[in-house]
């Protein structure tokens, strides 16, 4: 029993240990591949703007993945009635992405955005809002298709954000961590079997007899 009992606690104990280890392991990596959250925008989701503000933007909780393609970031102004407006270029600023504003008639619009997450993956959204031009307002040029930057918007339709996901940073995909803290995982609990089993051999049980009573 004595033998028996050592054992199990052992293997208990070092068991426990592994789970903990993996636990903290698989916390700590989870973050790299935590997506982007956007916590403040120009405008604000149904703001009524009545003046152009100086940018058009959108800023996520930690800094962005700027892989300097502007087909993949993307912050677009669409009408109510299916019209773009800009030039389809953007800045990106550690986590801030914006636009030089351009607006037409009075009305309703939406910001259609997409970022890319610091692990890689994209993220977009729409922000509606309304516009109530100024006197003498110039409405801006719209077109058909969402342009494209440094492209002719009249002779190049473009098309709306891609969903395109684009390559994740060296060690930030989810599989491969959930892949390591696996085999981390299966390696403890082998190695932690195989002691036990050797201590088991190693301790013989105790086959010392029952000692009787004094006869008084």
């Amino acid at each position: 029993m004595r033998t028996r009992t050592v054992a199990t606690v052992f293997t208990t104990t070092m068991l426990t240990g592994a789970v903990a280890a993996v636990m903290l392991f698989t916390g700590a990596a989870a973050p790299a591949w935590a997506h982007s959250v956007i916590i403040a925008s120009t405008p604000t989701a149904d703001e009524t703007l009545t003046a152009l503000p100086d940018t058009f933007s959108v800023t996520a909780n930690e800094t962005l993945l700027n892989l300097g393609d502007q087909g993949v970031f993307a912050l677009q102004i669409r009408d109510a009635a299916g019209r773009y407006y800009g030039d389809g270029c953007v800045k990106v600023v550690d986590a801030t992405m914006s636009a030089t504003p351009a607006l037409g008639a009075s009305g309703t619009y939406t910001v259609l955005w997409q970022v890319i997450s610091a692990d890689g993956h994209p993220v977009s959204g729409e922000i509606p809002f309304s516009w109530e031009a100024p006197v003498g307002f110039t409405p801006a040029p719209n077109y058909a298709s969402a342009p494209a930057c440094g492209e002719d918007p009249a002779s190049e339709p473009s098309v709306a954000p891609s969903t395109s996901t684009a390559p994740p940073r060296d060690g930030s995909s989810p599989a491969l961590w959930i892949g390591i803290g696996v085999a981390i995982f299966g390696a403890l609990i082998a190695v932690f079997i195989g002691i036990a089993a050797a201590r088991t051999r190693r301790e013989p049980p105790d086959s010392t007899p029952p000692q009787n009573p004094p006869t008084i």
